[in-house]
C-alpha cells in the first residue's frame, strides 16, 4: 500500500470519529432526552479524545514526514500541506484538555439551554466562565501572533487576524452605518404582511419545497427543527438542516430554511471522494458562510426569486397575501429596522449585531472584560450601535447558542461571509447569461453548478484569498457589498433629497 494511501485511509478513520460525535451532538439538539445530557457528555468527549489522541499520534506525523519528499500530484501534495500545518498546530494540546474542554462544552451547553429558557444569564455564567478560561488556555497550545484572539479566529477563519477585522469592521462603520441612517430618515416601509398567522404545517411543507429548488438533495439529507437553526454533515452524502417556525413571522422558516440550505448545498458539492482530506472540506467558515448568505440574501430575499416563486406562497396563504404583489412581499422581507436578535435582522443592521459579539469576544480574549459584566456590556453596546434596551437576558446576552460550543471567533466569519457573497454574486452575474431570469422562472441550477465548479470543488486546496482572487480576480473588496446594498435599497426606499 502506498504511503498516501495510507494517509488518506488514517485520515478517514479519524473522520469516522468526528462525524459519529456531530450524530451524537446533532442528535442533542435535536431529539435527545433531558436526561441523557450527562451520559452525552461524556460520549462526546471520549470521541473528542481519540480523534484527536489518532490525529496527533506519531504514525501520523510519520506518514506526514514521508510524503514531505514523495512524488505527488497537486492536489495531493496540498492535502499533505494543509494536514501538516493542523498536525504541527494540535500536536501541541494535550489530549486530556481536549477531553475536559469537550465535557466543558457539552455541560455549558446545557446550562444555556435551561438559562435561555428562564431567562437568566446568571444560570448559565459559571459554565461559561470556566469554558473561556479552557479557550484562554487553548490559545496558548496554540500559539499566535500578536492578539491571542487570533487564535481563535484561525480555527474558522485561516490566517485571519484582529488587525484585518479592524479594517473590515472600520470600513462597516464609515460606510454602513451611514448609509443606514439615510434609509432611517427615508419614508419608511411596511412589513406587517410577514406579521399574521401562518399555518406551520403549510410553511414546513413550503421550506421543503424552496430547499428543493436551489437544488438541496433530499436523499443526502433530511429537514428537522431546532431552537437554534443550523446545518451539520457526516459526509457529503448525509448534509442535515433544521429550520426554526414561526406561526405569526413568516421571516423565522423562510431565511433558516434557505440560510441553512446555502450551507447544506456547500457541504453536498464537496466531492465525496475526498472524503475526510482537506480537499474534502470546506475552506473556512467566512466561505462556508458566503454559501448561506448568497442564497439567503443575494438570491432569496430578491425581487426577481419572488416574482417567481410569490404564486406559489399565495396559493398556500391566500388570505394572508391575496391582496399583495410579489414587490410588496420584497420590500416587507427587507424592511430596514434595528431588532435584538441576529437571526431576524435584516441584513444591513445585521452587520452591527456581529460587530457587538467581535468586540465583546475581542474584550475577553484581552481580559478586559469579565464574563460577571458581560450581560451589562452587551445590553450597552445594543444601545450605543442599534438603539434598542434589551427587555431580558433571553433576547439579549443568552440569544446564541456559539458561545456555549466554545465557538469564540466565529460570530465574524458571517460578516465575512457577507461580503464574500456579494463579490461572487456579482461576478456569477457576470459570467451566466441569463442568471436573473433563470431565478425568476424557479431554475437557479446553472448559479448552483457555477458554486460547485468554482468553490465547493476546491475544499481547502487553496487559501481564501487566493480562491477569492481566482473566482472573480481579486481579493475580498468591500466595495462589491456596498454597491448590492446601495443599489438594492434605493428600489425600496425613495432616498433622493434624503440628508443626515
Amino acid at each position: 500500500m502506498s504511503t498516501y494511501k495510507k494517509f488518506t485511509e488514517r485520515m478517514q478513520k479519524i473522520a469516522d470519529i468526528n462525524n459519529s460525535a456531530a450524530l451524537l451532538q446533532w442528535d442533542q439538539e435535536v431529539y435527545m432526552p433531558p436526561k441523557s445530557a450527562g451520559r452525552r457528555a461524556q460520549q462526546l468527549s471520549t470521541l473528542a479524545g481519540l480523534a484527536h489522541e489518532m490525529f496527533t499520534a506519531d504514525e501520523t506525523g510519520n506518514l506526514l514526514n514521508e510524503l514531505a519528499n514523495a512524488d505527488l500530484s497537486d492536489a495531493e501534495r496540498a492535502n499533505v500541506s494543509y494536514t501538516q500545518g493542523e498536525y504541527d498546530k494540535y500536536k501541541k494540546v494535550p489530549k486530556e484538555f481536549v477531553e475536559k474542554t469537550s465535557a466543558a462544552v457539552s455541560k455549558a451547553f446545557q446550562s444555556w439551554n435551561n438559562a435561555k429558557q428562564q431567562k437568566d444569564f446568571s444560570l448559565y455564567a459559571p459554565d461559561l466562565e470556566a469554558l473561556l478560561e479552557l479557550k484562554l488556555q487553548e490559545c496558548e497550545y496554540l500559539g499566535y501572533e500578536g492578539h491571542p484572539y487570533n487564535a481563535q479566529l484561525d480555527i474558522y477563519e485561516k490566517n485571519m487576524t484582529v488587525d484585518q477585522l479592524e479594517v473590515l469592521f472600520g470600513q462597516v462603520k464609515a460606510r454602513l452605518f451611514p448609509f443606514i441612517e439615510k434609509i432611517y430618515h427615508a419614508e419608511q416601509v411596511s412589513d406587517a404582511l410577514m406579521y399574521q398567522h401562518f399555518d406551520k404545517d403549510k410553511q414546513w411543507d413550503y421550506g421543503i419545497e424552496i430547499l428543493k429548488q436551489i437544488g438541496y438533495d433530499l436523499n443526502a439529507g433530511r429537514q428537522d427543527v431546532s431552537s437554534h437553526p443550523f446545518t451539520t454533515n457526516f459526509s457529503a452524502t448525509d448534509v442535515r438542516v433544521t429550520t426554526r417556525i414561526d406561526e405569526h413571522n413568516l421571516s423565522e422558516m423562510l431565511w433558516s430554511t434557505i440560510h441553512e440550505g446555502g450551507h447544506a448545498l456547500y457541504e453536498q458539492g464537496l466531492k465525496d471522494e475526498n472524503y475526510g482530506l482537506p480537499s474534502g472540506s470546506y475552506l473556512t467558515l467566512g466561505m462556508h458562510e458566503s454559501q448561506s448568505r448568497l442564497w439567503e440574501n443575494n438570491v432569496g430575499r430578491s425581487l426577481n426569486f419572488w416574482q417567481g416563486n410569490f404564486a406559489r406562497l399565495q396559493e398556500l396563504f391566500p388570505g394572508q397575501l391575496g391582496n399583495h404583489n410579489a414587490t410588496d412581499f420584497f420590500k416587507a422581507m427587507n424592511k430596514v429596522q434595528p431588532s435584538p436578535i441576529r437571526t431576524n435582522a435584516d441584513e444591513l443592521t445585521y452587520h452591527f449585531h456581529v460587530l457587538i459579539r467581535y468586540e465583546i469576544e475581542k474584550e475577553l480574549f484581552e481580559k478586559k472584560l469579565k464574563v460577571a459584566d458581560l450581560k451589562d456590556r452587551w445590553n450597552a453596546m445594543y444601545k450605543q450601535y442599534l438603539g434598542l434596551d434589551i427587555k431580558n437576558d433571553a433576547e439579549g446576552v443568552l440569544q446564541d447558542i456559539h458561545w456555549s460550543h466554545g465557538s469564540f471567533g466565529y460570530f465574524p466569519t458571517y460578516s465575512i461571509g457577507s461580503f464574500y457573497a456579494a463579490q461572487f454574486y456579482a461576478q456569477a452575474v457576470q459570467d451566466i447569461p441569463g442568471l436573473e431570469d433563470d431565478i425568476r422562472a424557479k431554475n437557479p441550477v446553472k448559479l448552483l453548478e457555477w458554486l460547485q465548479t468554482n468553490i465547493h470543488q476546491h475544499g481547502r486546496r487553496y487559501p481564501a484569498d487566493e480562491l477569492c482572487k481566482r473566482v472573480t480576480g481579486e481579493i475580498l473588496n468591500f466595495d462589491y457589498f456596498m454597491r448590492y446594498v446601495e443599489e438594492k435599497y434605493a428600489s425600496i426606499y425613495d432616498l433622493s433629497g434624503v440628508g443626515v
